[in-house]
């Protein structure tokens, strides 16, 4: 499907709920979350497509071990950090409510830092999960971020659409790591929905602990911050934003 999709015209950014009422339904969305917990901090976006009746697959590149810290619930081993984590964004797409046999760990093969590596395979693997379920829209966190995975499930995710010509929409999302980026669409969303995200947040346990022993704030503290701040800017309460970006013959 080739989405008659465009930022506004008067360089304002357009709210996804108005932005709805023109699209056809379902959609297919695919979430490439690089950690374990990157879908959440777009919960309230992929809600709003969730309640539509769209269909959400979720791929989560890595396992997040590195972000566990030492012995937290026990898990000492790579091993046992990867699996509390999968474990964790398994629980929180059960309480998002998204089926089970739409969540995929693909666990690419990082580099000596931990990072996926940014060769052929890993590539490959992200374009055979695409190729497999031809989406419409395609989330992720912005490429122009200080994380490094964050940069390189866009740069893999990119090589893969460009070589296979795929037709679709990416919509990059602000982190709290984000450096900078256009906004062209954005969620607003009251505290009744921030108070949904927050728990849903805080089902990343080992994420939640860390951030308060680190930052002296929970994990949903953290992103709900950010969202404040942005939803500021734009007159609401909080609010998710999002840079478009589309791929395709006719770009």
């Amino acid at each position: 499907m080739t989405l008659a999709l465009q930022p506004a015209p008067d360089k304002q950014p357009l709210n996804v709920q108005d932005l709805q009422l023109q699209l056809p339904s379902p959609l297919v969305l695919v979430v490439l979350a690089p950690h374990p917990d990157d879908f959440d901090a777009i919960g309230v976006t992929l809600r709003c497509f969730h309640q539509r009746g769209d269909i959400i697959h979720l791929a989560v590149l890595t396992t997040g071990a590195s972000g566990v810290e030492d012995g937290f619930s026990g898990a000492h081993a790579a091993a046992e950090k990867a699996a509390l984590r999968e474990a964790e964004q398994s629980a929180s797409c059960a309480f998002f409510g998204l089926p089970p046999e739409r969540l995929t760990f693909l666990r690419l093969p990082p580099d000596e830092k931990g990072n996926p590596r940014l060769d052929a395979a890993n590539q490959a693997c992200i374009r055979d999960y695409l190729s497999t379920r031809q989406p419409d829209l395609v989330f992720m966190p912005h490429g122009n971020d200080s994380n490094v995975t964050h940069q390189r499930t866009y740069a893999l995710f990119r090589a893969a659409a460009l070589a296979d010509n795929l037709q679709l929409w990416a919509v990059l999302n602000q982190d709290a790591k984000t450096l900078a980026m256009r906004t062209d669409l954005y969620m607003p969303f009251d505290a009744d929905a921030a108070r949904w995200k927050a728990e849903m947040l805080r089902l990343h346990q080992s994420q939640h602990q860390r951030n308060l022993n680190t930052r002296g704030q929970g994990f949903d503290e953290r992103v709900l911050a950010v969202n404040r701040h942005t939803g500021l800017t734009l007159g609401c309460e909080y609010a998710e934003v999002f840079e478009l970006e589309r791929y395709g013959s006719g770009d």
